[in-house]
């Protein structure tokens, strides 16, 4: 009969305590990485595997992680998600994905789902229609450790990671002035996201520093983040009608980027009008046509701090009151233009 690899094995072979070799399992400070090591190492060797449900018991946790994105297919999410997931296995968590798909009323129920599932811990990044907190600081206030990634809350005292987003719209922006165009239109998310209102904070300021006037014509929001093409394609017409005339277009998300491109694939005298940057992650961006300029953002490696947060959060053996929010470089990528 089949018998699993047990702690005690371990530390039989290895001639130490078995609490010396769960402490070594669970990443305890207490114990020297040289110990770590070779216990961790003799685990693999055996085939060892923790029982969840006794760790569950003991500890009063479920050993799992809650994650709230808008939509998985996106490039950027999946990217923070792989992150995530690659710091949480290696803790011995186990990762509950959840989509919003840009619902408010879905993002309730998704959350309160997971909290009912007693997750360990949420990490969520917002959906562009929330603009009530209620279902998420209830369960904050009851002690559930919350952190936000990408899409951000300032009414919630927690750890938050997210992109320079003014930082990476300014440069944007500057650049785009620098390489001659003036009339630089911006194509912006749902207005209350975090990530829209840091990242036209950075248009605007790239324009008043380069002695540009301000015209609120050449901004238009898209309170459906995307998932509705009408709305990308009016912005486009406003932005090329003769009254408003944009000679560049600096668009503010992942997804917004990836619909326009669409768009001007199918219209390519649309496409000759418009020098364009824009958020994307994705892996073929490249080879897309028309050529677009992109900021990337560092999203796998945003997934694991927002990881490493939580997980300190849960394991904390006494309450956390002092939190930071981490920005993250966006890389700018310049792909030329008809101007030079």
């Amino acid at each position: 009969m089949f018998q699993a690899a047990t702690i005690k094995q371990i530390a039989e072979a290895l001639s130490i305590s078995p609490s010396t070799v769960s402490r070594a399992l669970r990443n305890s400070h207490e114990i020297s990485a040289e110990t770590k090591k070779r216990v961790i190492e003799y685990a693999k060797k055996i085939n060892y595997q923790s029982n969840p449900i006794a760790v569950s018991l003991r500890n009063r946790r479920s050993n799992s992680i809650g994650v709230l994105v808008a939509d998985v297919a996106n490039s950027f999410f999946s990217q923070t998600i792989n992150g995530i997931e690659s710091i949480a296995y290696e803790a011995g968590y186990h990762v509950i994905i959840t989509q919003s798909h840009d619902s408010y009323e879905r993002e309730v129920i998704n959350i309160g789902h997971l909290a009912n599932r007693s997750v360990d811990g949420i990490l969520i990044s917002m959906s562009s229609h929330t603009t009530d907190y209620r279902h998420i600081t209830q369960l904050h206030e009851r002690g559930l450790p919350i952190v936000f990634f990408d899409r951000i809350i300032e009414e919630i005292q927690t750890f938050k990671v997210t992109t320079d987003n003014f930082k990476s719209a300014y440069e944007a922006t500057a650049l785009l002035i620098e390489k001659g165009f003036k009339k630089i239109g911006h194509l912006a998310n749902a207005p209350q996201l975090s990530i829209t209102v840091e990242r036209l904070q950075g248009y605007l300021s790239a324009l008043a520093d380069h002695h540009i006037e301000f015209d609120e014509r050449l901004i238009k929001y898209c309170h459906e983040g995307g998932r509705s093409q009408l709305e990308i394609e009016e912005a486009l017409n406003h932005f090329l009608s003769d009254s408003i005339g944009a000679e560049a277009l600096f668009i503010a998300s992942d997804r917004l980027s990836t619909v326009t491109m669409r768009i001007l694939n199918n219209d390519p005298d649309k496409a000759e009008k418009l020098m364009i940057i824009g958020f994307s992650n994705s892996d073929v961006i490249d080879i897309l046509s028309p050529r677009i300029s992109y900021i990337r953002q560092s999203a796998f490696e945003m997934g694991q701090i927002a990881a490493q947060m939580l997980i300190k959060l849960i394991e904390s053996k006494y309450p956390v009151y002092e939190f930071e929010t981490r920005l993250l470089e966006g890389q700018l990528h310049w792909r030329g233009n008809p101007k030079g």
